[in-house]
Formats: structure tokens, C-alpha cells, sequence
């Protein structure tokens, strides 16, 4: 019994060095989360974190805008003033101009269509179809880039998302059910002017597979999509190019 007795005290000395072992590694763990999520709940990580962060980037890129926009403001007055005495500036700012002009980067008139993309809508009793996924009820970023892609394949000369103009450097982005553009957040519906042939507009759009897939899905669940031509609109003028820091010659 003895033998037995003391086998049994042996196997349980270890669980008795365990245990404190797991406690103190366990408190060291409680302790570094707190520490890295400072107080807050860590598991918030989700979709409302996410809309918490974009509207914190959105009022951060809108301040900043509102400044540069002052700064350009206060800068081209006093060009203007300084051109009136000064002739060697005058013909600077009128070269300037003309560069401008030449750029395609100002404001645009002319015939061309609009284009509107919306959320599914519910039914009259307020429901979205059964067979629906959420994934088939908003409009996606691949949508978007679609239904641009067609517009400049059909010749438009300027394309606007909303109130900003598109260029080489945009890049649309869709967080959930909200667009990104340039550091400003958007919410449907989604309105795309062009400014060019309407008739090849319309007719690229037609042709279009990413844009006859979301018109499948809007036949079927309610998406909005909505062309309309126009014989007079305008696209606003591109924001300031960046600043080239390097360049290095084409191999």
C-alpha cells in the first residue's frame, strides 16, 4: 500500500506545479490585452469599427481639403494681384493657363449621359426577396468600375462619380454599402456623368459584360440602374495633380 501510496503522490506533483504555472501565465495574458486594446473591448473589430474608422479618415481628409482649398485660394490672389504690376509674372500665369486648357484637368461641357446605381428597394410590404443573399442587394465596387470602364471605352472624354471628377490616379473603393473617393465617403445612390457621344455611351453599356451582370441582378432583385441622355451637362474640373518626388527614364 505504501508503494502504491507514494506512486500516487508522485503522479499528482506535477498538477500541483501546473496550476499556479497556468494562472500566472493566464494573468500575464489578461494583462497585455488590456494593455493593447487600452481599456477597450477588443473584440470590436467588426463592420462598426470599420464605418468608425472611414468617418474619422473622411472628416480628417475633409479638413485637410478645406485648408488646401484656402491656401490655393490666398495663392491665386495674390498672383492676380501681383500680375498687375508685375508683366514677367502676367505671362507666366497666362502660360499657366493655357497648360491648364490644354490638360483636359478643368471643368467640361458638352452632351453625354448620367448613369444612377442604387441599393435593392423593398417591396410594399417592406420585405427584400427571400431567395436574396446580402451580398445581391447593394451595389459593388466592381459595379462601379464597370459601368466607368464602359464609358471611357465608349469615348468619354471626362467621367465624374458624384461630384468628383475620376483621372488616372481615382480609385473608387466600396466599404460595405458606402463608396470611397479621394477621402470622402458616399452613400447610394450612385450617380456616373460622362460627358461624350451619347448614343456610343449607350451602346458600350449595352455591350458590357459586368454591366449586363448587374442588370441581371437588378431585374432580379430590385437594384436601381437608370441611363439618362442629355444634350447639355457639365463635369467638374479634376482635383491639383500630385507632385512627381522621382522619375526615372522608360527602359
Amino acid at each position: 500500500m505504501r508503494g502504491t501510496r507514494t506512486r500516487d503522490l508522485q503522479q499528482s506533483a506535477p498538477w500541483r506545479w501546473s496550476v499556479p504555472v497556468v494562472c500566472l501565465v493566464a494573468g500575464l495574458m489578461l494583462a497585455t490585452t488590456h494593455q493593447s486594446s487600452r481599456g477597450e473591448d477588443s473584440r470590436d473589430t467588426g463592420p462598426s469599427r470599420l464605418s468608425s474608422l472611414v468617418r474619422e479618415a473622411e472628416s480628417s481628409s475633409a479638413e485637410t481639403s478645406q485648408r488646401a482649398e484656402s491656401l490655393a485660394a490666398e495663392i491665386a490672389r495674390r498672383q492676380s494681384t501681383i500680375g498687375t504690376t508685375d508683366a514677367r509674372v502676367a505671362a507666366t500665369l497666362e502660360s499657366l493657363s493655357a497648360l491648364a486648357a490644354s490638360s483636359n484637368r478643368g471643368p467640361v461641357e458638352g452632351e453625354g449621359v448620367t448613369v444612377t446605381l442604387t441599393d435593392a428597394s423593398r417591396d410594399q410590404q417592406g420585405n427584400y426577396p427571400s431567395e436574396a443573399a446580402p451580398d445581391d442587394l447593394v451595389v459593388h465596387q466592381q459595379d462601379l468600375q464597370s459601368v466607368i470602364n464602359a464609358l471611357w471605352a465608349g469615348g468619354a472624354i471626362a467621367i465624374q462619380v458624384q461630384d468628383q471628377r475620376i483621372t488616372t490616379l481615382s480609385a473608387p473603393r466600396c466599404i460595405g454599402n458606402t463608396l470611397l473617393l479621394h477621402g470622402r465617403a458616399y452613400s447610394p445612390p450612385y450617380v456616373i456623368t460622362a460627358i461624350g457621344e451619347p448614343e456610343d455611351l449607350v451602346e458600350e453599356l449595352d455591350d458590357a459584360p459586368g454591366v449586363r451582370l448587374y442588370r441581371q441582378y437588378a431585374a432580379r432583385y430590385g437594384l436601381g440602374y437608370e441611363v439618362v441622355e442629355h444634350e447639355e451637362i457639365a463635369v467638374a474640373a479634376a482635383g491639383d495633380a500630385p507632385r512627381l518626388k522621382h522619375s526615372a527614364p522608360l527602359e
